[in-house]
């Protein structure tokens, strides 16, 4: 007879055939996939390893690793991601929120802790809208607006606000461009530009480089094409002694620290991110700093 495809056979199959086709995380990749498929967490795939697979769900689990295979990524087979504690949905729309983005949170928090009960921050660059929510729910008196360039991704930020909670306005703006002309300012600025350089962008994984959208992605010939932007338009919408803060590319730190030293920021620091690159940098606007009228 032949041998029944339980849980664990599955999960070891899944697992060598992932990895024979260059899966960084092959068993994650599946256990994660598999859970999903049979609406249960990892610890219960462990536990009901010896369990028949009934052949529906065997179909289910088929289509999402026949997805996987062409590189699709987990995230978006699952339609979600986990970010600070909470599921925010994502699609091709958006970018997946990565585990270095919660220290661009964590620097946010710390860097508006003297005004944290009455803050105004806004969040460019927003995506699925996992920082602004986040810091909206985290800092429940703030007042949090989130803004994309990207129509379709604003639509995915507002289905997560509307799930998750949190008070924030969602604009549709280049950068600064829907704000530069009010008159009240922002204590904090926060950023997850694209940052990736041309010659980089060719080298990325294939479920990054043919899945996520590319306008979140690509900066130019040094990945710093929207850095310069931030930093240079960024006095406009800052309050005084304001603080910008942004997630960079590894090794761009020293450049993106003399950009802003050179546009009037001071008490400039950086944070690592779990590979022990620096990976987010912010800075304080200096109080004599005049931004555009």
């Amino acid at each position: 007879m032949t041998e029944p495809w339980t849980i664990g056979r599955v999960l070891a199959w899944a697992r060598d055939d992932l990895k024979g086709r260059g899966s960084a995380s092959p068993r994650l990749d599946a256990e994660l996939m598999l859970a999903q498929i049979l609406e249960c967490d990892r610890i219960k795939l462990i536990t009901d390893s010896g369990r028949p697979m009934q052949d529906p769900e065997l179909a289910a689990y088929r289509q999402l690793h026949k997805r996987r295979r062409r590189g699709e990524p987990v995230a978006y087979l699952r339609g979600f991601r986990e970010f600070f504690g909470r599921s925010f949905r994502v699609d091709t729309r958006v970018l997946v929120p990565r585990p270095e983005t919660e220290i661009l949170v964590e620097v946010a928090l710390k860097r508006s802790r003297r005004v944290s009960l009455c803050a105004r921050i806004l969040d460019v660059c927003t995506g699925s809208g996992c920082v602004a929510i986040t810091l909206a729910k985290e800092r429940p008196t703030t007042r949090v607006t989130g803004s994309d360039i990207s129509s379709e991704a604003l639509d995915v930020a507002r289905d997560n606000m509307h799930r998750l909670g949190g008070r924030v306005s969602f604009v549709r703006s280049d950068l600064f461009d829907a704000f530069a002309a009010r008159r009240d300012r922002f204590d904090l600025v926060t950023a997850n530009p694209p940052y990736i350089d041309d010659e980089d962008m060719t080298k990325l994984p294939v479920d990054i480089r043919d899945f996520e959208p590319a306008v979140a992605l690509s900066a130019g010939a040094d990945g710093l094409r929207l850095i310069r932007r931030l930093i240079a338009e960024v006095p406009a919408v800052l309050a005084p002694a304001g603080v910008l803060a942004m997630e960079i590319g590894a090794g761009q730190a020293e450049q993106v620290r003399t950009l802003f030293e050179a546009g009037g920021f001071t008490d400039i620091e950086t944070s690592l991110d779990y590979q022990g690159h620096e990976r987010i940098v912010s800075a304080k606007l200096d109080a004599q700093t005049r931004g555009t009228e």
